[in-house]
């Protein structure tokens, strides 16, 4: 006895099972439903496929609806389309159309890279009927000679187009460039101006420092000379009597053996080179001759080394001339 023959006998439900179970498969294949015309009364499904949108456009199939009983005269519901996605089926679409994406791109970025490598291979140019590889030789067969040849050609080539164009670009083609630590270019003229700068910098202090350690005497006697030299940039070669520098120039120099020098009045008497007053009285000579300030009182705090200097200047002195004298009379 077969189980439908078995539930009819013992429950009378076979059709009510087979209904249940052939709906339960249809779901599963999904499609277009359309339910019987014959199906009496409303669907009052509660399942939330058949509340949810659908979508048309897929394979038909029959549902039919779980009560049988509806008015006559009302109209029996039809479902077109198939079931709005979920949103794990919509994560899956998602992800799916992602994959497919990265495929298209991947296909696309190998097709660029051979398309590249194809344009860096060595190229073969037909010119006049023959035709040449990149490095200039010629393709086939072919003697030692004649592609050392083709070869220095092709280099002799490359080399007059190099001139011409770095002759038309000028000197900033060849002008090298220099870069630091972090890539910047770095400007050769003003880092050599900068130098520059720094190393007259350096030496307008050396002259202060050397300038500061001489005294006021050197100094003013510097600055004499400085300015004879900028004035004799406009004197003449020829120099007369009637020159009216020369002339002061020879009143104010002083000589040991004038006998009139007692008599002729300075009007710096008294004072130094630089103007400020001296020492009326007596003081002990030094080797540069500079005479003592007028607010000095007359003592040497000196460790006696000028006089030392003195005496040895005038013992070598003393020698000389004696060796002199015995070398005439002998």
């Amino acid at each position: 006895m077969s189980l439908a023959d078995y539930l009819a006998k013992k429950y009378l439900t076979a059709d009510t099972e087979k209904k249940a179970k052939k709906r339960k498969r249809k779901d599963k294949e999904g499609g277009l439903k359309i339910a019987d015309d014959d199906i009496a009364g409303w669907s009052n499904s509660k399942d939330e496929d058949d509340d949810a949108p659908t979508i048309a456009g897929m394979t038909l199939g029959l549902k039919k609806s779980k009560k049988k009983s509806r008015p006559e005269d009302a109209p029996a519901w039809t479902t077109v389309g198939v079931a709005a996605p979920t949103n794990a089926q919509q994560l899956a679409a998602d992800a799916e159309k992602t994959a497919a994406d990265a495929i298209i791109a991947s296909a696309a970025a190998d097709r660029a890279k051979a398309a590249q490598d194809e344009d860096e291979a060595p190229e073969m140019v037909d010119t006049e009927g023959v035709l040449k590889m990149e490095s200039g030789a010629n393709a086939g067969l072919q003697t030692a000679a004649q592609v050392a040849a083709a070869m220095k050609k092709k280099q002799d080539e490359e080399k007059r187009k190099a001139a011409q164009a770095a002759k038309e670009m000028g000197a900033a083609a060849t002008e090298t460039i220099y870069r630091d630590a972090s890539g910047r270019i770095i400007n050769v003229a003003m880092k050599r101006a900068e130098a520059r700068r720094k190393a007259e910098e350096e030496e307008r202090i050396k002259r202060e420092k050397e300038k500061a350690a001489r005294g006021d005497v050197q100094n003013a006697e510097a600055a004499r000379r400085k300015e004879q030299l900028q004035d004799a940039k406009h004197m003449t070669i020829a120099r007369y009597a009637d020159d009216v520098e020369l002339n002061e120039e020879l009143k104010e120099s002083d000589r040991w053996n004038d006998p009139a020098a007692g008599f002729v009045s300075k009007k710096k008497a008294g004072r130094s080179i630089t103007g400020k007053p001296l020492y009326k009285g007596s003081f002990m000579p030094n080797r540069y001759g500079i005479r003592p300030g007028h607010r000095w009182d007359g003592v040497d705090r000196g460790n006696g080394f000028e006089a030392e200097w003195f005496k040895a200047r005038n013992r070598k002195a003393n020698v000389e001339r004696m060796e002199y004298a015995w070398q005439m009379d002998e």
